[in-house]
């Protein structure tokens, strides 16, 4: 006899979903969904009701300020055995108001999140989660062909490590963005892309991030003042410069508090040590 398929049900079928049902259900797994928009569903289309009573797992993979929202539509719904799976880009303390909502319902918990941009990674794409399923869905979502990892018991923990590292992604790319629109407007945006393209290529990113933090508290003075020269260059340009003030202000903060002797770190997790340190608690 064989082993019934599992039945999943997405609620949202933008990207995210679309991605993971298709990779799903190509290796076996038994997938509907609900959308607003259903001209975009190519899965069994079913209302919401129906979804909740057919599926054994239901995955929210709505926008972000849908959220909690959906879940408290769909919590009246949920029943003994299943699990509700949030896989939205939400902080922690919201994913933590989505799983208190589970947790008035028979259904488990868990919280779910992609790092890297589906679209470019598809179901190589690294997924995180945590909660009080959050073991059991890495294991269900590797089962069926995807990249998964089980982070932590602790529901938000795993929305916290990605939305720190959209500190990263998200201001990198903003960063990316300010420096090419000045360049195009002086006539070398190619070039300057082909250059910074070549250098981080040759320069394996580990090397070049532990070098960067690892010095800053020693080289905060000099390159607050080289930041001051570069949003000059951008006003001149006839650009408000916005992500490359931000960083003038936080080298800026860095050198009042490492004072006229600023120190040496041998390593960058001394370095961010020292700042954490400095910065305190508010």
């Amino acid at each position: 006899m064989s082993e019934q398929r599992v039945r999943i049900g997405f609620v949202g079928f933008g990207e995210v979903g679309s991605l993971l049902a298709s990779v799903m259900q190509q290796n076996g797994a038994d997938v509907a969904a609900w959308d607003l928009v259903t001209d975009k569903v190519k899965v069994t289309l079913l209302p919401p009701e129906e979804l909740a009573a057919r599926c054994d797992w239901i995955f929210s993979t709505v926008t972000t300020e849908a959220a909690l929202d959906v879940a408290r539509s769909f919590a009246p719904r949920l029943r003994q055995g299943q699990v509700y799976v949030d896989f939205n880009s939400t902080s922690p303390a919201t994913k933590l108001a989505i799983a208190e909502v589970i947790a008035t319902t028979p259904a488990g918990f868990a919280e779910a999140v992609i790092l890297g941009a589906v679209g470019a990674e598809g179901a190589r794409a690294r997924i995180l989660t945590g909660g009080p399923r959050g073991r059991d869905t890495a294991e269900l979502l590797c089962r069926y062909g995807l990249n998964a990892h089980f982070f932590s018991e602790q529901t938000g923990q795993a929305s916290r490590f990605k939305m720190l590292r959209s500190v990263f992604s998200k201001g990198a790319e903003a960063l990316l963005l300010e420096m090419l629109a000045a360049a195009h407007r002086a006539g070398f945006a190619e070039e300057l892309f082909r250059d910074l393209s070549d250098f981080m290529t040759a320069n394996p990113f580990e090397r070049v991030a532990a070098n960067w933090i690892r010095t800053h508290p020693l080289a905060c003075h000099r390159r607050y003042h080289e930041l001051r020269q570069v949003n000059e260059t951008l006003r001149e340009l006839g650009l408000t410069p916005v992500m490359s003030l931000a960083t003038e202000a936080f080298f800026d903060r860095t050198r009042v508090l490492a004072g006229d002797q600023p120190p040496a770190r041998d390593s960058w997790q001394q370095a961010v040590a020292w700042l954490e340190e400095r910065l305190g608690r508010t």
